[in-house]
């Protein structure tokens, strides 16, 4: 079943009716199956990884129509970005910098030791990475949130040096608002660069951009593809693409509130994705209607109705665990949950970047401003990762002590694993300490 011609979706119909291919469509949202863009992004990372900064200039002229006379930004220039940054703008950065701040750090992971036996003990240590690079997108639109969303966890969990890349503009460098918001983060340096060739310079390094533990942040299909590609080289947080919301609706939500939810997250990119679960069909029927209704006053009209026509749905349900069921299949980036009483299904709701809890809970206010993060995972990644986070800025050191007495205690069961492993130096490393006096 289809929406009338004022508002075409990808879906409209019960959730109950969906055929099997239907919903395979709504599930597979990857990017990474695409041919096209998976040997595009290989070849820009092979021609970064030979020649350097070389391919990086060409790859700015070629697709962002610059000629590049410097790949590293001076500090200078965030600096008189933030000078003459809008008054409102930069209070708003601040609060959103210190309430990220104030988040991140209330979960910072702390090192602990357990005995397992005695005389044992085992340890972990968390450990910050050296050098971590943050990408912030560009193109379409400038990003300075995601600049401090990536950079100030950083700056939290203790990460050696904080590197920013972003794509470059007409005048050669990145936009000044996220200038700005790198040296509001306190950042150490920010390179014009940017897509597959800025994850490429991040991850292999080049002449001028030092190579990187860990590449986090979000950004288009290709950006998306080059991080999996060089997930074998460098860390990284999760092969994030286009943004996505699932909303789920109870007879009683606000109309008018879905479809503002749905259009704002549509706004990012004609490939986003955003879906309502909702409780009967009168209110599917007036959420399409709401949506056609405010779709010709969207700034981003044209980007919002290449969403929705390719990924848009509107599923009905009679009830909500139906719609629970089906957010824990779709596991979305952002889930919006719109019922009288939302806390009651949130044990439920296992598999999502990030849940808004009531009406009020707006996902542009976790977007920008509630501290938590959003940078997050996408395409159903939600399943098995997290959002960005200070886990994503250290490493695990593990340790272990073992005394005498615990020695001559493990050597005679190690001995029999070892050999039957057909391990002999092992087996006669551990009975060495069994002949030792305690």
């Amino acid at each position: 079943m289809t929406a009338g011609a004022s508002l075409p979706l990808q879906y409209f119909g019960s959730l109950d009716a969906l055929d099997p291919a239907t919903r395979t469509r709504l599930l597979d949202r990857t990017t990474s199956t695409d041919d096209a863009i998976r040997r595009t992004t290989a070849a820009i990372l092979a021609d970064v990884r030979a020649r350097g900064d070389g391919a990086l200039r060409e790859f700015a002229a070629r697709f962002d129509g610059v000629s590049l006379d410097q790949l590293d930004v001076p500090r200078s220039r965030w600096k008189a970005a933030l000078d003459v940054l809008d008054r409102g703008l930069r209070q708003a950065m601040e609060r959103t910098a210190a309430n990220v701040t104030a988040v991140h750090r209330a979960f910072l992971p702390s090192a602990a030791e357990v005995s397992p036996e005695p005389g044992v003990v085992v340890g972990r240590r968390p450990d910050p990475l050296d050098r971590v690079g943050v990408y912030a997108p560009g193109g379409r639109a400038a990003y300075p949130s995601s600049v401090l969303m990536g950079a100030v966890p950083a700056r939290v969990a203790g990460v050696g040096e904080v590197i920013i890349a972003s794509p470059p503009g007409s005048d050669g460098m990145p936009s000044p608002v996220v200038l700005a918001a790198a040296e509001l983060a306190n950042a150490d340096r920010v390179f014009a660069l940017g897509g597959a060739g800025a994850v490429a310079a991040l991850a292999f390094g080049t002449e001028t951009v030092p190579r990187v533990d860990r590449i986090v942040g979000p950004g288009n299909a290709y950006v998306a593809e080059a991080k999996l590609q060089v997930s074998g080289t460098v860390s990284i947080d999760s092969p994030a693409g286009p943004s996505e919301l699932l909303v789920i609706a109870d007879a009683g939500a606000s109309v008018d509130t879905l479809a503002l939810e749905m259009l704002a997250q549509a706004e990012h990119d004609p490939r986003a994705c955003v879906v309502a679960v909702v409780q009967g069909r009168a209110l599917a029927e007036a959420l399409r209607h709401a949506l056609a209704r405010m779709l010709p006053n969207q700034g981003r009209r044209e980007i919002v109705a290449d969403a929705l026509v390719g990924q848009g749905a509107i599923l009905w349900v009679d009830a909500l665990r139906d719609a629970v069921e089906w957010s824990n299949a779709y596991a979305p980036e952002h889930l919006l949950v719109c019922v009288a009483d939302p806390d009651a299904l949130l044990p439920d709701l296992r598999h999502a970047g990030t849940i808004f809890l009531g009406e009020r809970a707006s996902v542009s206010f976790g977007d920008y401003m509630t501290g938590a993060n959003h940078v997050l995972p996408t395409g159903g990644l939600a399943r098995a990762y997290s959002g960005l986070s200070t886990l994503d800025f250290f490493r695990w050191t593990t340790f272990q002590r073992v005394d005498e007495r615990a020695a001559a205690a493990l050597a005679d069961d190690v001995d029999a694993f070892a050999r039957a492993e057909g391990l002999p130096g092992h087996a006669a490393a551990a009975r060495a300490w069994a002949r030792r006096p305690a």
